[in-house]
């Protein structure tokens, strides 16, 4: 009777032990193709942001160092594409932050919404 509850028992324990096994490699193999691509998409997706702010922050600082007010002057960047946006003092500092942005390393397209800001603003 020990023998039979012995052996009953070590059936009952392999089979567990079996099927949890096989559970957690297919739940595994499974989790890890589905996060692999989503991983590196995240990434790209960071670095793109990165590159991003990085040629935002660099046309922000040539039209600091041309002269431009940057006092309500937003630099928009979206892989090369540089969007100009606020309000600039007068047309001739519009003008020139256009031209300095076109000269910026890394710039493919500026476009150019800024506006003159009206005395009461």
């Amino acid at each position: 009777m020990k023998t039979m509850n012995a052996l009953k028992f070590a059936a009952v324990a392999s089979a567990i032990a079996f099927s949890v096994n096989a559970w957690s490699q297919t739940s595994d193999a499974g989790s890890t193709q589905s996060t692999a691509p989503s991983a590196s998409a995240g990434s790209s997706k960071s670095a793109a942001r990165k590159a991003n702010r990085a040629l935002s922050k660099k046309v922000s600082q040539a039209l600091k160092q041309g002269g431009i007010d940057m006092n309500g002057v937003n630099v928009i960047a979206k892989n090369g594409a540089i969007t100009l946006a606020g309000h600039a003092a007068d047309g001739t500092q519009i003008d020139k932050a256009a031209s300095i942005a076109k000269g910026v390393d890394g710039v493919k397209s500026v476009k150019n919404v800024l506006t003159i800001q009206e005395g009461g603003q």
